[in-house]
């Protein structure tokens, strides 16, 4: 088959991203003429792509990078007149194909890049398949949220979403949450498959053996893992810990592992409140995975209304068998969270809470290591690429 992937923010393999749609491109191309479409600028690094063009060789997929200018800021004006330039050379770009896909399998967002992507496949008579990553506006209303006046802001972005949704003839999406929005407008998918973004359990142990920490110290470690913005609540962490170290309890320190436009407000924020904390920045893969290994407790601070589901970190917290702190209301995985006894949900926004159920797991060694073992199991369940990740080529390449 001639499978055409076009994922607007997924890595390329020479940055060491452990991405889905690399993940997919190279499991489909061993068998089938693949190409995947991305941009050249990095959403994760906001810079332009240093390309290894000998590593992309060596792949059994094609590589291609579009032209977008980029941004400095996720929320920004410049942000979405980059998204529509790369529309814009993209559309060029598929104009010129020298081959017909039979199959176009499309990250959603960004909508202007979908937006294009559907349009091609329609004209071409080409089968369509979303992969819903995120929502738009849904996320953005949820730093811009002003009544009425958001809702008017963002119905042409809302009004986009839809269109694509519609006309989709498959859709696969990281959340039921995320697949349930999307047939709200289009109830005549031929096939729907929620799977999470997960990970391959094989290569994260990997990671884990050559990379794990051993302390001789008698901390305990509360790890956070992903991007430093507005989405999440770190605040509530280190204001947990705070209440912790006031009633005598001071060997924790909080293990922050990522980068963001809040890095320097959350790093100010724990030294004045005078919380043992540490922020590592962006790291690779492998020593991110060793790190989370050798920390005792994860957290997943999300910030009231957000418009996430399930999200990257908490499948490498299932995959390190951590237990799990939880103050994200999305009850698909606050569901999770109870159904598996992988830690305890909180309160959102109430650091009391928080440091009440931060206590449990301090004082209850065993208590941590049962609740780990049992993320552990969700991993495998329902995180193993190696696993779920079937149903996706099958969907793929057997219409």
């Amino acid at each position: 088959m001639k499978i055409l992937i076009i994922a607007h923010f997924t890595g390329i393999p020479n940055e060491k991203d452990n991405n889905r749609f690399n993940y997919i491109a190279n499991i489909l191309g061993g068998n089938n003429k693949v190409e995947l479409i991305t941009s050249s600028f990095s959403h994760k690094n906001k810079k332009q792509r240093n390309t290894d063009e000998e590593k992309l060789e060596e792949l059994n997929y094609k590589v291609t990078t579009i032209y977008e200018p980029g941004y400095k800021k996720n929320v920004s004006i410049k942000r979405f007149y980059s998204h529509y330039i790369m529309s814009k050379n993209l559309k060029k770009y598929l104009f010129d194909l020298d081959y017909k896909p039979d199959v176009i399998y499309c990250a959603v967002p960004s909508l202007d890049v979908a937006k294009v992507s559907v349009q091609y496949a329609k004209k071409n008579n080409i089968r369509f398949i979303i992969d819903i990553q995120d929502l738009w506006p849904e996320a953005f209303k949820m730093i811009f949220n002003i009544p009425i006046i958001s809702d008017v802001i963002f119905y042409p972005m809302k009004k986009k979403a839809n269109s694509i949704y519609r006309q989709a003839d498959d859709i696969v999406a990281v959340s039921d949450t995320y697949m349930k929005r999307a047939t709200k407008v289009n109830k005549k998918y031929k096939n729907k498959l929620s799977v999470f973004l997960g990970t391959e359990l094989k290569y994260f142990d990997e990671c884990k053996e050559k990379n794990k920490k051993i302390y001789e110290d008698n901390l305990i470690r509360l790890s956070y893992v992903g991007t430093l913005g507005h989405s999440y609540d770190l605040k509530c962490i280190i204001d947990a810990i705070r209440i912790l170290n006031e009633k005598g309890i001071k060997n924790i320190k909080f293990v922050v592992i990522g980068g963001g436009p809040l890095k320097e407000y959350f790093e100010m924020y724990a030294l004045k409140k005078g919380i043992n904390c540490e922020f590592t920045g962006r790291i690779e893969y492998p020593k991110m995975v060793g790190l989370l290994c050798s920390c005792d407790i994860a957290v997943n601070p999300i910030v009231h209304n957000a418009a996430q589901s399930i999200i990257n970190k908490v499948g490498d917290y299932a995959a390190a068998g951590l237990p799990v702190i939880n103050t994200q209301e999305c009850k698909e995985y606050r569901n999770l969270v109870e159904n598996y006894k992988i830690g305890f949900n909180c309160k959102n926004g109430k650091p009391k809470d928080v440091a009440e159920k931060i206590k449990l797991l301090y004082l209850d060694k065993v208590l941590r290591e049962k609740l780990g073992k049992n993320n552990r199991k969700l991993a495998e369940e329902k995180f193993d690429r190696n696993k779920t990740y079937k149903k996706i080529i099958k969907l793929i390449i057997e219409d």
